[in-house]
């Protein structure tokens, strides 16, 4: 998923944002509303963590606009304020789900997952195809019962490619749900990315080129 984290404490926003990149997530992290208003405009992230107690713009507002725009982007709230009301406030304001701090940052990516599969439509809890299974929960990969070892890159690639069920995906679509802003769209991270999945996926091919429109597993 392309996740954004929201939090003007940066030790704690890299923190949460190394946990979700263990998980084979794109995160962007920003520590003001602002910077966040800038990145959802430009980006479509699947979910967006989010400090309520934000500088330049307030994370309720942010929160409201989000919800606003009407879009499947999903948000979790983060708070010091753990009250009935403060919870309440937060959903009434469009958030999707609510964590007061501090928390365990286990729960919080389980909850991101939770909010992840909500922002996309219904999926099997295993993606199989073409003699791939491949289970987001476990990061684990199989070919035709080999199991298969992934960078979290190749992980992420193949789960949107296997999302795509058999259609074929876009590098421009790869590299905005697999890659996190700081990726540069010119090099040719998507192809070698393809170039060593296709390798450890073996015999016969299963990743198949569409020129001019992108990748899919057959």
């Amino acid at each position: 998923m392309r996740i954004l984290v929201v939090e003007d404490e940066p030790l704690l926003a890299d923190a949460v944002a190394a946990g979700l990149r263990q998980h084979a997530h794109a995160v962007d992290v920003v520590y003001d509303g602002g910077a966040a208003l800038e990145r959802t405009d430009v980006h479509d992230y699947d979910v967006v963590v989010l400090d309520r107690d934000l500088p330049v713009v307030h994370g309720d507002e942010v929160c409201r606009r989000i919800a606003d725009a009407g879009g499947p982007m999903r948000v979790i709230m983060l708070t010091a304020a753990g009250s009935v009301d403060d919870r309440v406030d937060g959903l009434a304001l469009g958030a999707d789900d609510y964590l007061p701090k501090p928390f365990e940052l286990r729960e919080l990516i389980a909850r991101v997952a939770a909010l992840g599969r909500r922002s996309r439509a219904a999926a099997p809890p295993v993606l199989r195809r073409a003699g791939i299974s491949l289970d987001p929960h476990r990061r684990e990969v199989f070919r035709d019962g080999r199991y298969v070892p992934l960078s979290r890159k190749e992980f992420a690639v193949l789960t949107e490619l296997l999302r795509a069920d058999g259609t074929a995906v876009s590098a421009e679509l790869l590299l905005e749900k697999a890659w996190d802003e700081n990726a540069d769209p010119f090099t040719h991270a998507v192809r070698m990315t393809i170039l060593k999945l296709r390798r450890k996926l073996g015999e016969p091919p299963v990743l198949l080129t569409e020129p001019g429109v992108g990748y899919r597993i057959r």
